[in-house]
């Protein structure tokens, strides 16, 4: 061995994120328990920690500024009338995130519409787009067919694409959060990507016609 530590197949980046989310993960859980114990200001805090991201989180299926402030609301509402469902071994915001991406697609089925008014940042819009800043159009006429591609794709596999490529969940939490393996997040991850690219291929194909 040459009296050298072995090479760990982890950067110093991943070792310091796996650190902040198990410090984080520690701190939610107190905060969770103080709550119960009837320290509202507790659960005040967990509020400000993910108010912002649960609001982005929303705001990708809903388009109204003031559905999206009543949904987040109505979601801390039930994340804390339901504390005592919430199992301490595990995390807590991918249960938070559940509850309110149920809320949002409870809506959609409620009016029995689909209106996803998705907005793709630059970096996932590049995974399907080549060269986007070679095309002609502009971005805002990309984005616009991104929106009418994606609306497209079945609910199942559109929700996956979301949280995965524009919210940045990882695996593990969209599974958690929509209460499915890992496995039948990947595939669904997996699909949806292929279906995206078939529609985005196709409309191409039609725009060049």
């Amino acid at each position: 061995m040459n009296g050298q530590p072995m090479a760990s197949n982890r950067s110093l980046t991943d070792e310091y994120d796996i650190l902040v989310d198990a410090g984080s993960q520690s701190s939610d859980a107190r905060l969770v328990e103080e709550t119960k114990k009837g320290n509202k200001q507790a659960f005040g805090e967990l509020v400000q920690r993910y108010e912002r991201r649960l609001m982005r989180v929303i705001g990708r299926f809903v388009f109204d500024l003031d559905l999206i402030d009543d949904l987040a609301q109505e979601t801390f509402i039930r994340a804390y009338e339901r504390l005592d469902q919430f199992d301490p071994s595990r995390r807590f915001s991918p249960w938070l995130f559940r509850i309110g991406v149920n809320l949002a697609l409870d809506l959609h089925r409620r009016r029995k519409r689909r209106v996803w008014t998705i907005m793709f940042t630059d970096r996932s819009a590049d995974r399907w787009i080549e060269n986007p800043e070679a095309d002609p159009r502009n971005v805002r006429d990309l984005q616009l067919e991104v929106q009418a591609v994606i609306r497209e794709i079945p609910e199942k596999y559109r929700t996956v694409l979301i949280l995965r490529d524009m919210e940045n969940f990882s695996t593990s939490e969209i599974a958690a959060i929509l209460d499915r393996k890992e496995a039948t997040v990947r595939w669904r991850l997996a699909e949806a990507r292929n279906r995206f690219q078939e529609l985005w291929e196709k409309r191409q194909k039609q725009d060049d016609d």
